[in-house]
């Protein structure tokens, strides 16, 4: 392991400083993360990148006794350790934002106060070294050789490592698992490396390690990010799911008041709009159309003699026989409630189902005598269903019709009143109702 590291150490130093390279790319685009968290990921991606970057260089020019060398070999070395220090204090501001943000702490603890200060003794020290050779020298061959202080140097490294540490292991549950333990392996694998790097000489295992744990860092930053985005999204629908449930039982409870009110015009039809509704939505799901279509048409159906608000109340519960004038007039509520439904925007199938369920299927209906196709499907259902329960509720000149009647009057209305594929529904259902339970006053199920 040894050989194969200080074989390929330069090779993977380049690696690494690309992919850091690349992930402080993405952070700086990256609009989800909070602009003091991404100073501080950027931070420590850039000293990544620097710490990796000057190593490479040190050894590249290691030994080399001309003017560039000599000055690269120095700058290079001075930024390994400077930067070192700078990814640790970096790292010491991403974890303050995490636990004052995610963790919920109110205060920052002072053990990573203490790591700042650390920080900047070695910040100091290291200046001072550069002019004492405390930490390391240079031989006339431009070899790098650690200096007496060189203990003291790893010290300072391993305090704010230790102090952390115990700031996480205290507050881990503070954080989701995406989060702690990153920050702990951060911490612990460094310092395992930083031992085993002063039994090995000319590996720079410490750096290595370094630098992967901040790609590391962004990876499970970004992972955990995804999951409180997933979090926020299901939270999001399930509010939309409950508004859009709250506004459905509001036009619900709304139409039914209505209905219960064009309903109440007329002793003789109670119910009749729910009825219509109900049929009108059991005639549609066994037409094979999809759950929001079948809605619309109960929601259609519900409302589809609004028309009749308009019509005086004499007329209505009139129990001889109309008019022609009374019947012209009775004539007028699909027109009357197709312009009073209109003014729904947002559900225009509503005056649809109002102003042509009257239509009929070989064009002799009104108000437009349309025939075919040309009346909406809506219409064509609801007026099935119109028809139906008109035939299967007590009016003031009759009683409900036997239900083998019933089925006599919608087969023979089949291609001249109704639409023939909506009546063998409607059919069906006769057929399938056994007990005749699809008439007033009884229920459909």
């Amino acid at each position: 392991m040894y050989e194969f590291l200080k074989t390929y150490q330069l090779d993977i130093m380049l690696v690494l400083s690309g992919v850091c390279g690349i992930i402080i790319l993405f952070v700086l685009l990256n609009d989800a993360i909070s602009v003091k968290r991404k100073r501080t990921l950027v931070a420590i991606e850039f000293a990544a990148v620097c710490i990796l970057i000057s190593d490479r260089l040190a050894y590249i020019y290691r030994g080399d006794v001309s003017c560039l060398g000599y000055w690269m070999v120095r700058v290079s070395n001075f930024l390994v350790f400077f930067m070192s220090l700078f990814l640790t204090f970096s790292f010491n501001q991403y974890m303050k934002n995490l636990y004052m943000n995610e963790g919920g702490l109110e205060k920052i603890p002072i053990r990573l106060h203490i790591c700042d200060m650390v920080a900047a003794l070695g910040f100091v020290m290291l200046i001072i070294s550069q002019y004492t050779g405390y930490y390391y020298t240079f031989d006339s061959q431009n070899i790098y050789s650690r200096g007496p202080g060189i203990t003291v140097c790893y010290a300072i490294a391993y305090i704010p490592m230790l102090l952390q540490m115990s700031v996480i292991i205290t507050c881990f549950k503070r954080l989701p698992a995406t989060l702690s333990v990153p920050l702990l392996l951060f911490d612990i694998l460094p310092a395992v490396a930083t031992v085993v790097q002063l039994m090995m000489y000319g590996v720079s295992l410490q750096n290595i390690t370094l630098a992967g744990m901040a790609v590391v860092i962004y990876v499970f930053a970004i992972f955990d990010m995804n999951i409180n985005v997933k979090k926020a999204q299901n939270i999001e629908k399930d509010l939309l799911r409950k508004e859009r449930k709250h506004m459905h039982d509001l036009f619900e409870q709304t139409a039914s008041a209505l209905v219960k009110s064009i309903d109440a015009k007329d002793k003789y039809t109670h119910g009749h709009s729910t009825r219509v509704a109900n049929y009108s939505r059991m005639i549609a799901e066994r037409a094979g159309m999809e759950d929001k279509d079948c809605e619309e048409v109960y929601f259609a159906g519900l409302l589809h003699d609004a028309g009749k608000i308009g019509i005086p109340d004499d007329i209505i519960n009139k129990t001889s026989r109309l008019s022609d004038e009374e019947f012209d007039i009775i004539k007028s509520h699909p027109v009357i409630g197709g312009r009073i439904l209109s003014r729904i925007k947002n559900a225009p199938y509503l005056q649809v189902g109002a102003r042509y369920h009257h239509e009929r299927y070989d064009g002799s209906g009104y108000p437009e005598g349309l025939s075919g196709e040309d009346i909406p499907e809506i219409a064509r259902i609801i007026a099935v269903a119109d028809a139906y329960d008109a035939m299967t509720s007590n009016r003031s000149y009759r009683d409900i019709m036997p239900q083998a009647k019933v089925r006599e009057q919608v087969e023979k209305g089949m291609g001249n009143q109704f639409d023939p594929k909506f009546a063998a529904i409607m059919i069906q259902m006769i057929d399938e109702d056994l007990e005749y339970s699809m008439r007033e006053n009884v229920g459909i199920g």
